[in-house]
């Protein structure tokens, strides 16, 4: 029986998965569709993920696929400058979703059972049994990263308010049949305008279209290459033509949360916690960002060293990030919209983003890396470990934690959690810092302290 089942295989899920594996925890993913998705998805990866995925040594099998590297990042079409931020990656990367939940599924050894869409869960005081694919699974927990429309949150009758779509967009691949002269082929970032347009891989592009005709088609209704065609002409002119329509969907600005991350057993994370306009990306690094947060606390629970109220801060500390991001698309949406008065309010914003402390401010929150816990003193340099463990530098380690924690020599001292925050930098207090994060004391304790040459 595996400790944990995680619901979806799309990067949240896989990244959960991932997270518990390195901590030592048995995984079983279930996934709805057949085969992985060859859809390219979001774009983006934010500078927070490209840290959190170079420290677990993920980036090097996505670089291949990365198909742009862009200093700047944006806030409903205005440039905002990356260059000068705290990070080693100081721009966001331009790569297909798809290609970020091949990479890190290839790195798991956690079966991934595809063909098994969620119909049925049923939680008690000893575990979850979630059925799927018309199989019975049992596990200790259950990670829900189902997407937007998740099963486990409608099955669990889960509360998502928030607001519904007030315009419609749709998003698309599609192969060019014919091109006009000056089409750019490069990457840029997006504008405001319908019928934005992006090279991806293979003869590919990227299409997104929210004109006068998406407002009147209803949200079912199927996206057609004629209706993706008009778009592209009314963007671009006459000398466009779509080739063969690869795949499409339609989508609009609802804005929706979780009241809560925590059901009893089941953990939600990423889309099934929370949906917006899906814009810079910022679905995927948010769902990322859950996985690397939750892993460790739900692995620590599983193992049985978890200090009172840690697998709660998961949502204590990741339900108001998401909150935030969620202020930051419908202002976003809003200043899209082809409107006078929201054109009035896009030059002012415009002018006050060219202001420096203005502008950074933004680029911090788009980034991921202005994302600050209550009780955590910031982001850490140190590569976390390779074992889901916490990271004690420049200090002795009590040996009453040395299972959970790894010493390593360094010049000043630090204590730095699985998920690469900073907890404590020297002084008094290591002890209730690493019974905090690390829970009590286990095995003899008294034994002392394991040395370092610092």
């Amino acid at each position: 029986m595996p400790d944990v089942i995680v619901a979806g295989a799309g990067p949240t899920g896989l990244m959960t998965a991932f997270e518990l594996e390195r901590a030592g925890v048995e995984v079983l993913v279930l996934e709805r569709d057949p085969q992985p998705t060859t859809q390219s998805k979001a774009l983006a990866l934010q500078p927070r993920s490209v840290e959190l995925l170079a420290d677990r040594g993920l980036l090097a099998a996505i670089e291949p696929y990365v198909l742009a590297r862009l200093p700047a990042g944006h806030f409903s079409g205005i440039p905002i400058d990356y260059t000068d931020l705290p990070t080693r990656f100081p721009f966001q990367l331009g790569v297909e979703q798809a290609r970020v939940a091949a990479a890190v599924e290839a790195r798991l050894r956690a079966p991934v059972v595809r063909d098994a869409a969620v119909t049925e869960v049923a939680q008690d005081d000893g575990g979850v049994v979630v059925t799927a694919g018309g199989r019975s699974h049992r596990a200790g927990w259950l990670v829900a990263a189902d997407g937007g429309h998740s099963a486990v949150r409608r099955l669990l009758g889960a509360a998502f308010p928030g607001s519904s779509a007030r315009f419609s967009l749709l998003v698309a691949d599609v192969t060019l049949a014919a091109k006009p002269a000056g089409l750019a082929e490069d990457w840029q970032l997006p504008s405001t305008g319908s019928g934005f347009l992006l090279p991806l891989s293979g003869g590919r592009y990227r299409v997104v279209v929210g004109g006068e005709e998406q407002q009147r088609l209803d949200r079912d209704a199927p996206v057609t290459a004629a209706e993706v065609g008009r778009g592209l002409v009314a963007a671009h002119g006459p000398g466009i033509e779509i080739g063969e329509l690869l795949w499409a969907s339609r989508f609009g600005d609802a804005a929706r949360q979780l009241e809560r991350y925590r059901h009893g057993r089941v953990l939600f994370a990423g889309d099934a916690a929370h949906i917006h306009l899906p814009v810079g990306g910022q679905g995927l690094n948010l769902g990322l960002q859950d996985a690397v947060n939750l892993g460790w606390k739900l692995a620590a629970e599983v193992r049985g060293h978890a200090p009172g109220g840690l697998l709660d801060s998961y949502h204590d500390e990741r339900h108001p990030v998401a909150a935030r991001v969620l202020v930051s698309t419908r202002a976003q949406g809003v200043l899209g919209i082809p409107d006078p008065d929201a054109i009035a309010v896009r030059e002012i914003v415009t002018g006050l983003l060219a202001l420096p402390q203005a502008r950074r401010a933004v680029a911090l929150e788009l980034s991921g890396l202005a994302v600050a816990y209550p009780g955590v003193l910031g982001r850490a340099e140190e590569p976390v470990s390779a074992d889901g463990r916490g990271v004690l530098v420049g200090a002795d380690l009590p040996a009453a934690w040395a299972d959970r924690v790894e010493a390593r020599p360094g010049p000043a001292p630090r204590l730095v959690r699985p998920d690469g925050h900073l907890v404590w930098d020297g002084g008094l207090g290591l002890d209730d810092a690493l019974g905090r994060w690390f829970g009590p004391r286990v095995g003899s304790g008294a034994a002392g302290r394991a040395r370092l040459s610092v």
